[in-house]
């Protein structure tokens, strides 16, 4: 019943919102002059090491989702680049093998920034820096860790990532992690720690001394219960979306949000389309796998649909992600399939993802609430499918009616004002 009365609110507010469109017919040139003025922060963009070299980096218009001239196009001013990891054994040698796989990442970012565009972007590891940095009209970068797995046992490697700009960590991905268990056990009911490990209950008293914000976006719902139990500092959802809306486990419930709301943490929708709309996404998913497995057969590329990225292995996601680059020339070949057909099912789009955020909003208010994109991760979806269509977003968010106000609050204000807060309490704990 409660999700009914949640929906009959948000219809009201979408019916509210529309209504004052209809009244300004300038909202595209408002809406422009928002994005202009507001700090746009997308929480979650994946990276390739190979798109870090002399000869191939973000400086040029590569065919990832995210590089320099996008964000420049789109004017997306922050992007948290991830150190991701698999998941593999619990053991010496699956945690050796993340870790080396963990520093080239770093390294990667650092070099980036450092070496290769010093004069285009700058890593930011506070608010005040990505401020200050903003106001030279740099790109800014920061960066997140998806999975503490290539810590191993050995949380002092938590500090060496701190010293190298990580300013957010997720304790798993997808699948149970030494720290705690993930989303993906509740796919058979199977648990390895029946939420935080000892291990990871010692990682979030460390991560809140260091002042990096712990992310719940992977983690199991038991997990992130004890995590907010134990955290003395707000949390993030680098990159989920609201389940009453759509009901898959990297989403959070009506609970869930509550909990952040009393944490002062902030969820950052998602745009995957699979955490979306789980109608349409289900009847592109079934008729573009056929499309799919069409192309991918004749560039010789292993594909694999957004549904499957949670249950592959380790090894798999590694090479999908290395594979990335032929991925955009998969799509670019779907795209000339699909041009011949006209009975394509309609894509999830910007207005399904800004959907979330008005239930979010309305459920548990716009300081909690904000924007990832999961680019080169498996997110982008139509209207916002790379960095160069960032405005779209905020267009949206105009058009229904969201201030000035609320949208720096959703493009990166709460986001910043969570890493703060975690900061500050490191600050006075270490005093």
């Amino acid at each position: 019943m409660r999700h009914i009365i949640g929906c009959f609110c948000l219809l009201s507010v979408i019916c509210c919102k529309e209504s004052e469109v209809s009244e300004n017919p300038n909202i595209e040139a408002k809406a422009r002059e928002i994005h202009k003025n507001v700090i746009t922060i997308d929480t979650h963009d994946d990276i390739d090491v190979q798109n870090f070299t002399d000869s191939i980096n973000y400086t040029q218009e590569l065919e990832t989702q995210v590089d320099l001239p996008k964000m420049k196009s789109g004017d997306l001013n922050v992007a948290w680049f991830i150190v991701y990891t698999g998941q593999d054994s619990l053991n010496a040698e699956g945690y050796a093998k993340a870790e080396e796989n963990a520093l080239s990442k770093f390294n990667a970012i650092h070099r980036l920034c450092d070496t290769l565009a010093p004069d285009e972007i700058k890593l930011a590891k506070t608010s005040g820096e990505v401020r200050t940095i903003f106001k030279t009209g740099k790109r800014i970068a920061m960066i997140g860790v998806e999975n503490a797995y290539p810590v191993g046992e050995d949380l002092e490697k938590l500090e060496t990532y701190h010293k190298l700009g990580a300013r957010y960590v997720s304790l798993a991905h997808n699948g149970h992690s030494q720290f705690c268990d993930s989303h993906t056990g509740e796919k058979d009911d199977e648990w390895l720690h029946n939420g935080l490990s000892e291990l990871g209950k010692k990682a979030v008293y460390e991560l809140n001394r260091l002042g990096i914000m712990i992310d719940i976006s992977h983690v199991s719902k038991q997990s992130m219960i004890q995590i907010l139990s134990l955290s003395k500092s707000p949390v993030i959802a680098s990159h989920s979306s609201a389940r009453a809306l759509c009901d898959h486990s990297r989403n959070l419930d009506d609970e869930q949000l509550k909990l952040l709301r009393e944490n002062g943490g902030v969820v950052q929708t998602v745009a995957l389309d699979a955490f979306l709309n789980t109608a349409k996404y289900e009847a592109r998913e079934v008729y573009m796998k056929g499309i799919y497995k069409q192309a991918a057969d004749s560039l010789g590329i292993e594909w694999f649909a957004a549904s499957e990225l949670d249950t592959i292995t380790a090894k798999q996601m590694d090479s999908y992600f290395e594979n990335y680059p032929g991925l955009n020339k998969l799509k670019n070949l779907v795209h000339v399939l699909l041009a011949q057909r006209s009975d394509v099912p309609p894509e999830v789009d910007v207005s399904d993802f800004v959907d979330h955020i008005d239930y979010m909003v309305n459920l548990i208010g716009v300081d909690h609430v904000g924007i990832s994109s999961d680019f080169d991760g498996g997110g982008g979806i139509k209207g916002w499918s790379d960095a160069s269509e960032t405005f779209n977003i905020t267009l949206e968010l105009a058009k229904r009616g969201y201030s000035e106000a609320e949208i720096e609050k959703l493009w990166g204000g709460n986001l910043l004002r969570v890493l703060d807060e975690v900061q500050e309490y490191a600050i006075t704990f270490n005093k």
